[in-house]
């Protein structure tokens, strides 16, 4: 373990998921903080554990909580996805209501209430998963999450998509995941698919019961701040963190505004925080 930022070496772990059994890359985060809350990051579409860089840790170690990260199927060092498997239409619901619930399973934390904080599609779910189990979660913050399809979202990716197949883009982003092009594509296909177009998780928010931060930069090329003023609106308890001068990735444009917030609600919650 290196103590410095008190994390421990990424690990792979069987999971049995609807598709069968696949390998996830997971990694703890001051896992010897056995008293202390539990906070799971969960990544963007394009994410993975190394994408988040160290910033899990700097929330671990400004909170005092413990911290887990994972690469989602057909991410980072997980199980890569067929290129010929494509994504339903509900792919963020399965990744909530099934793929999540199995790998907690895997670790034996099907039973702890956890903290989640989940950044775009991995807000998406944060959100999906606090509203099918509502038991099982303390509190939800998502940065820069969809509750629908806007159309900024989806020239936002078309423009991503031309910049892959005309730039270096491909070679930067394959450092941090074994099949780039699996991963790249599948978040591609179903987001500029026509039909998707109709995907929207409002309806499903005023299940949640759990305290919520919901964060948005106000700059952010991916969606508006309608986002998260609807997720206020299904579920009135939200509170909302509007940031200037960031855009769609709140925790690498603006660190310190987004630890501070995040510090500043799990303090208002009840959450045993270090200040």
């Amino acid at each position: 373990m290196n103590e410095t930022i008190g994390t421990a070496d990424p690990q792979l772990v069987e999971v049995d998921s609807p598709r069968g059994t696949v390998e996830i890359e997971y990694q703890w985060l001051y896992p010897e903080r056995h008293d202390r809350e539990l906070i799971i990051f969960l990544h963007e579409g394009l994410g993975s554990i190394s994408m988040w860089r160290d910033w899990p840790a700097q929330v671990c170690a400004a909170t005092g909580c413990r911290g887990l990260q994972y690469s989602r199927y057909g991410y980072g060092q997980s199980t890569p996805k067929p290129r010929e498997e494509r994504r339903g239409l509900d792919y963020l619901h399965q990744d909530a209501k099934e793929d999540l619930a199995a790998f907690l399973k895997a670790l034996g934390l099907e039973d702890e209430r956890s903290i989640l904080f989940g950044h775009s599609d991995g807000g998406s779910i944060a959100l999906l998963y606090a509203a099918i189990h509502p038991a099982k979660v303390r509190a939800i913050a998502v940065a820069a999450p969809h509750i629908f399809v806007e159309d900024i979202t989806v020239e936002g990716i078309r423009e991503a998509k031309a910049l892959y197949e005309s730039t270096d883009f491909p070679q930067r982003l394959a450092r941090h995941h074994r099949d780039v092009d699996s991963v790249f594509y599948a978040w591609t296909d179903i987001w500029l698919d026509p039909a998707f177009k109709a995907w929207n998780i409002e309806a499903e928010l005023a299940r949640i019961t759990c305290p919520i931060l919901a964060i948005q930069g106000e700059d952010d090329e991916y969606g508006t701040m309608e986002q998260i003023r609807g997720i206020k609106r299904q579920a009135p308890h939200t509170r909302l963190l509007e940031i200037p001068q960031c855009g769609h990735s709140p925790h690498r444009d603006q660190p310190e505004a987004v630890i501070r917030g995040l510090t500043t609600f799990l303090h208002e919650i009840g959450v045993k925080v270090d200040t």
